[in-house]
């Protein structure tokens, strides 16, 4: 073969090929973006956890919540109005591009998180990772003066980056970024932002010599018909669990806006409640991150009422107006829920935690397939199908519900429900509430 023929060949496959141009530009975008905000992510993740060993070596800093408290609110509405949406305000610009998301999104949710753990709230860190890593990546539009339709890619792009660096799972935080805000459909135009971003993010973090939390799943079971049944219940219990953290945190919120009219005393209430709940029973293990119970619910029995206990003072921190995820704390709920479970399901103990941290989780936020594949992660392929069934059943049995008000529903989980396609999950609680009001 001549030289020119090579030149040929190699001219129509990359020179003049549109994918080539494509591949280079977002290699080098996502690049940076998971440089960034992986960079990003292990500085929040080190203060995460000096706020939460400070705390839990002086307990007394927990009456202070309400104080805390009051500060994050006149942060927010003082300073922080445009940006209060938080995760919803960055679905919508998926959904709907308009103006860039003010970088100060990434300081004021980083304040206000490590204060809602440093004080002695429950929440987790998902959600600060999301916003980071998209406002972050956002500000990229203008400086490399991409056109509108790239705002897209760049944003899922920063949720990908943000979610795989922050939980240590780059192929999750990839399929996470893709599946969030489109319930029942994948980006697939962001594959490659996805994954590159995903990916460099994660290893900017590690590189930054910042671990995340490992766990095991001592005993998988051969599948058999019985076991399959029972995790399909098992995965239906986890989806009506999901239901009830939602809603419960909606309706919380709900309550407080229309009782309380300057927002800063909204998480004031919120500190008082958790705070005395706190000192009443004499324990930490339900506020923060509560990684030590996550880990022990894989190993050894926890009381039964755990997973339900953790709803309700999550539920009240982040319904009261505190900062921080919802992710964690799911984690928390599904494999305490699924520890209980085992007092009746005769799945290993382990199995079942691992089940339920990640399909609770998937039901609140609509992302079976990336539940899925950080169990995979996490735990190990032993796991799989398991994990697949009670992701899945438990996405199915959570209906068009979530935590995140701004997902829109691509594709409907039933065809009955095919009248809700194209609206978004506040859109229908706003539908059903009138309902309520119009027969009242």
């Amino acid at each position: 073969m001549s030289a020119s023929s090579i030149r040929q060949i190699f001219t129509s496959l990359f020179w003049k090929n549109p994918i080539f141009f494509f591949l280079i530009k977002w290699l080098f975008i996502s690049a940076v973006i998971g440089l960034l905000v992986g960079s990003a992510s292990a500085f929040f993740l080190v203060s995460l956890e000096w706020a939460t060993n400070w705390r839990e070596s002086h307990v007394w800093i927990i009456a202070l919540l309400p104080v805390g408290g009051f500060c994050i609110g006149c942060l927010y509405y003082y300073f922080g109005k445009d940006v209060e949406a938080g995760n919803n305000l960055i679905l919508e610009n998926i959904h709907s591009p308009s103006r860039i998301i003010p970088f100060k999104m990434a300081p004021w949710v980083l304040i206000g998180t490590i204060a809602t753990h440093f004080f002695g709230g429950s929440a987790g860190r998902e959600g600060t990772a999301l916003q980071i890593g998209a406002s972050i990546s956002d500000q990229l539009t203008r400086l490399f003066r991409l056109r509108s339709r790239d705002r897209k890619l760049i944003l899922i792009a920063g949720i990908a980056a943000g979610f795989g660096s922050v939980f240590g799972t780059p192929m999750a935080g990839a399929v996470f970024g893709l599946e969030v805000f489109l319930l029942g459909r994948l980006q697939y135009d962001a594959i490659l932002p996805a994954f590159a971003a995903s990916v460099s993010a994660d290893m900017t973090t590690t590189a930054w010599g910042v671990g995340h939390t490992q766990y095991q799943i001592p005993f998988v079971p051969e599948l058999s018909v019985s076991f399959v049944i029972y995790a399909i219940l098992a995965g239906g219990l986890f989806g009506l669990c999901s239901i009830v953290f939602s809603e419960l945190t909606h309706k919380i919120g709900v309550v407080l806006k229309s009782k309380i009219k300057f927002p800063p005393f909204r998480p004031v209430v919120g500190g008082i409640v958790v705070a005395v709940a706190v000192f009443a029973i004499g324990t930490t293990k339900y506020i923060g991150l509560g990684v030590p119970t996550i880990v022990d619910a894989f190993s050894m029995d926890l009381p039964a009422y755990d997973f339900l206990v953790k709803i309700i003072f999550t539920a009240v921190t982040l319904g009261a107006g505190f900062k921080g995820g919802e992710v964690t704390p799911l984690f928390f709920i599904g494999a305490t829920l699924g520890n209980a479970l085992s007092y009746v399901l005769p799945l290993p103990t382990g199995l079942l935690a691992g089940m339920g941290f990640v399909a609770v989780f998937a039901g609140a936020t609509n992302t079976p397939l990336a539940c899925t594949i950080m169990a995979l992660e996490l735990f190990g392929v032993e796991c799989g199908p398991y994990i697949a069934i009670a992701c899945v059943i438990a996405y199915l049995f959570s209906g068009h519900r979530g935590i995140y008000g701004s997902q829109i529903i691509g594709q409907s989980k039933h065809l009955i429900y095919r009248d809700e396609e194209g609206k978004s999950i506040s859109s229908l609680k706003n539908r059903v509430r009138k309902r309520k009001a119009g027969k009242a």
